[in-house]
């Protein structure tokens, strides 16, 4: 009996071991690819790596990888790893078809998406809601908003399916990114209409349509109907009425709007103080600004990009330069990456102010930080 138990655990830690050994090869094989700085040889390694079904389950890694080719505007080596994987027998399967309409959607190559779409059947895939709603995000994703329209109402009929929620918030967006809101409002009708509920997604990308675009009423028309179906609102929904009340100089409710977040438990983001930041900036009142920023920090929320794109200019155009310059080590100390128009004005600034080490210092940390060469230059050097 000893013997036998013996033999067990033999196998057992010999499985074991295998196991662990397998799973630290993979690891190893995706840090490689996140460690890869030459896309040339990250393609060539992406498409060894597609060889294994378990990393063809990481959907993550597809969206990294296409992401950083389509930021180098790489789109011939998207269509490679991509087109790559039509050889494995996921292909037959609809939500890793989906995978590849949405990885051509968000890199703007929509007539890929849609071939792929297009060839499902070929591939023995079935096509299903699913795969329809992939390929309106592709649309919208792609910029391709006159396509819309014309695929949701051609398309179900053809393929014997019924649009769900997502396939009219996927319109509602696609007509509010074309600034034909009356659209968007009537698409939000018909689905109630047909017995479909909008959801927060819905009301959050018609108030932001609204309120970003000047149309504050509409905007409070859409606000009132989502309290009528009794969605309560977020920290985005209460963002998009925020930049509305900002953008028509309401400041003081802009506030009040802040607090009543805080109020119903919703902490303010990044976007909320930028937006309030933004606001007092515009109207010209630099002891404001200077609160709301404090008031951002004190809320544990991190100033980014475009906080330091925000400020440091109107520190600058009020002679503020000591603030200026503790923004722009602030930008060095975050590792936070802007624009080195941003910070060459900075510097410009500060020179005209007089403080003159002080642009020497921002020029240096340009050179020195251990994130990003930043090339600045001291005026007089021009």
């Amino acid at each position: 009996m000893s013997f036998l138990l013996r033999r067990l655990y033999r196998a057992f830690s010999t499985s074991t071991a295998a196991t662990t050994q397998a799973a630290a090869n993979f690891e190893s094989v995706c840090k490689d690819l996140n460690r890869e700085r030459n896309l040339k040889r990250l393609v060539e390694k992406f498409k060894k790596s597609s060889e294994l079904y378990r990393f063809r389950t990481k959907a993550a890694i597809y969206e990294k990888t296409v992401r950083r080719l389509a930021s180098a505007q790489r789109f011939r080596w998207i269509e490679e790893i991509l087109e790559e994987q039509k050889k494995y027998k996921d292909i037959s399967k609809e939500g890793f078809v989906v995978r590849l309409i949405s990885l051509y959607g968000k890199s703007g190559m929509f007539d890929h998406a849609f071939k792929v779409f297009d060839e499902m059947p070929d591939q023995k895939c079935e096509r299903s809601v699913l795969s329809f709603n992939a390929l309106l995000g592709a649309c919208v994703n792609s910029k391709k908003f006159d396509k819309v329209e014309g695929f949701f109402r051609e398309l179900p009929s053809k393929l014997s399916i019924e649009p769900d929620l997502v396939s009219y918030n996927v319109v509602i967006k696609a007509f509010c990114d074309m600034g034909s809101l009356s659209s968007a409002v009537g698409m939000l009708d018909e689905m109630e209409k047909k017995g479909l509920e909008p959801d927060l997604i819905t009301f959050n990308t018609l108030l932001h349509a609204c309120y970003g675009s000047g149309r504050f009423p509409d905007g409070e028309k859409i606000w009132s109907r989502m309290a009528k179906k009794n969605v309560v609102p977020d920290v985005r929904s209460y963002n998009a009425k925020l930049v509305g009340l900002v953008s028509q100089k309401r400041m003081l409710e802009g506030i009040d709007l802040v607090e009543e977040m805080q109020t119903m438990g919703i902490k303010p983001d990044g976007y909320s103080f930028n937006a309030l930041i933004k606001g007092f900036c515009k109207d010209g009142k630099l002891d404001e600004a200077t609160n709301w920023y404090g008031n951002m920090r004190k809320n544990d929320c991190a100033p980014d990009k475009a906080t330091f794109a925000i400020l440091i200019p109107f520190y600058c155009e009020k002679g503020s330069y000591d603030q200026a310059f503790e923004l722009c080590k602030e930008i060095f100390n975050r590792k936070c990456l802007v624009d080195v128009v941003l910070l060459q004005n900075a510097v410009d600034g500060l020179v005209k102010g007089g403080k003159v080490e002080e642009a020497k210092q921002l020029v240096q940390l340009g050179k020195s930080n251990s994130y990003r060469r930043y090339t600045l230059k001291i005026p007089a050097d021009k």
